[in-house]
């Protein structure tokens, strides 16, 4: 990756190399590289499906307003022709690629009350920075897939002989169907442009506190439940932490936030996304275009999604615990 690493370092305008690429972490829509030379160092995400130069304007956009409340998070660099996102030759694969700060730290610690505070405060600065919305939000966050689509995708995973084809069968016959019908369109009057991906692996702890990562998800949405789904995931998800729960939405609260979670209504967007991830890397996971480690990592993100399902008795639970913090 030496030449691509350099090719990189001149689109950007970085000082002379010479330049190396370490690989990082991969995700489900990006590889992180780490860029290093002459003693600095920076974040390179690939995107390995594509661009939406849209999106990654929504992202600069949405980070600067945050940046200006006081959110700490990696800068997003412009190229020497003044873009975001860089397309690399087809000699390079083809990639689009966008740079980023490089930041030191550990991931957050979802059980550390000062985190949770930290947290609370940030979202609820996210939904002040983002307030007023129009647009709505991607039917990712509204819409799941139908029963006809799930058993004609099971058809094809069960010939295709992929070890979880009976467990996907399993959860299409009971919690697809049960979660599903929490899945509705937002209320036009609550949508915010926020994060979209608050999760605490999202979260690096470095020597300046926390830093705010991975916006690419950056949109609208309903604050209620961007709030829910954040709830949800930093107080332990089924193995659910009242006390976290209350004391991140009492912070978010005493900030300023203005949502309120309800009832299991409320999450009406954690289990459109939780349905939809399954979907979409189930389908990968059989796609002759991609390639073989993309179809490997899908089938793997699909098994250990199955067993990770949101439990509609805890978010009952979760729901009525933080309901009287409002």
């Amino acid at each position: 990756m030496h030449d691509a690493a350099e090719l990189i370092a001149e689109t950007y305008a970085l000082d002379a190399g010479p330049w190396v690429m370490t690989p990082v972490t991969r995700g489900a829509l990006g590889q992180i590289w780490k860029l290093s030379g002459n003693g600095s160092s920076w974040a390179i995400k690939e995107l390995l499906f594509g661009c939406d130069e849209e999106q990654v304007r929504r992202e600069a956009t949405l980070r600067q307003a945050a940046e200006n409340l006081g959110i700490a998070s990696p800068r997003l660099i412009l190229n020497r022709h003044g873009a975001y996102v860089s397309h690399l030759p087809p000699s390079f694969g083809g990639s689009y690629v966008k740079l980023y700060d490089w930041i030191d730290g550990t991931t957050a610690d979802a059980s550390d009350p000062d985190i949770l505070d930290w947290f609370g405060r940030t979202m609820a600065l996210l939904h002040k920075a983002g307030e007023g919305a129009s647009e709505a939000p991607n039917s990712w966050y509204e819409q799941c897939p139908q029963d006809t689509e799930w058993k004609d995708l099971h058809k094809k995973i069960h010939q295709a002989g992929l070890p979880w084809s009976d467990a996907l069968g399993q959860f299409i016959a009971t919690s697809a169907a049960e979660l599903a019908q929490w899945v509705t369109p937002s209320d036009p009057d609550g949508l915010v442009t926020s994060h979209l991906d608050l999760q605490p692996q999202n979260v690096l702890v470095g020597v300046d506190g926390p830093v705010l990562l991975d916006w690419d998800n950056a949109g609208p949405a309903s604050a209620e439940r961007e709030l829910a789904r954040a709830v949800y995931v930093w107080a332990g998800r089924n193995q659910i932490n009242l006390d976290s729960a209350r004391r991140l939405a009492r912070s978010y609260r005493s900030a300023g936030g203005r949502a309120s979670i309800k009832g299991p209504q409320s999450f009406s967007m954690l289990f459109a996304t939780d349905l939809n991830f399954i979907y979409v890397q189930a389908e990968c996971a059989i796609d002759p275009s991609v390639t073989a480690a993309q179809r490997e990592f899908a089938s793997a993100q699909v098994a250990a999604s199955l067993r990770s399902l949101p439990d509609l008795a805890a978010i009952s639970q979760l729901a009525a615990a933080v309901e009287a913090v409002w």
